[in-house]
């Protein structure tokens, strides 16, 4: 008897071993050691390599444009200069990914109607999306949505009033 129990020992022994994890290809660095700098050893070069960044999110969004957010004067939609750079830029990114889609948000200042800062967020939101469709974006990708005065950025004065009136394009996928 004891030798059919040495012997299921010794299988239940294999057993366990076998599934044993693996050793992983790169470790962590122990305590007190410094990581590798990013994008060193993998072989890939996509500029997200070490960073956690992945190609097409919205973080890789926010990291490779120039800015999120286009701003406008009082009481406009109109795209000015600044705009126009900063619409280029997410254009040429989201061309990269056509896959992607994103909504822009339209906000107002806290001056004016509810009613009245709506239409105007809406018509922001919708001047970008024009600004993006007539660049080559497929106007089906980008949704819109106005949140008018309901989403200050903080603060009341001119400087935080013109912070306000804004478009912010924001990746959904």
């Amino acid at each position: 008897m004891a030798s059919k129990t040495t012997i299921l020992m010794l299988g239940a022994a294999l057993v366990v071993a076998g599934c044993a994890k693996k050793r992983p290809e790169v470790l962590p660095p122990a305590p007190g050691e410094t990581a590798p700098p990013a994008g060193t050893g993998t072989g890939i070069n996509d500029g997200s390599v070490g960073t956690g960044v992945v190609p097409g999110s919205a973080e890789d969004f926010r990291r490779s444009v120039q800015s999120d957010t286009v701003n406008f004067a009082l009481d406009s939609y109109d795209i000015d200069p600044t705009a126009r750079a900063i619409l280029d830029g997410q254009a040429t990114w989201l061309a990269q990914y056509p896959n992607v889609r994103v909504t822009i948000e339209g906000h107002a200042d806290e001056r004016g109607t509810r009613e009245y800062n709506l239409a105007l967020g809406d018509r922001r939101a919708n001047s970008a999306k024009n600004y993006l469709a007539a660049r080559g974006v497929d106007a089906g990708r980008i949704t819109t949505i106005s949140y008018g005065k309901e989403r200050p950025l903080g603060g009341s004065g001119e400087a935080a009033w013109a912070a306000d009136r804004r478009a912010v394009t924001v990746v959904i996928n």
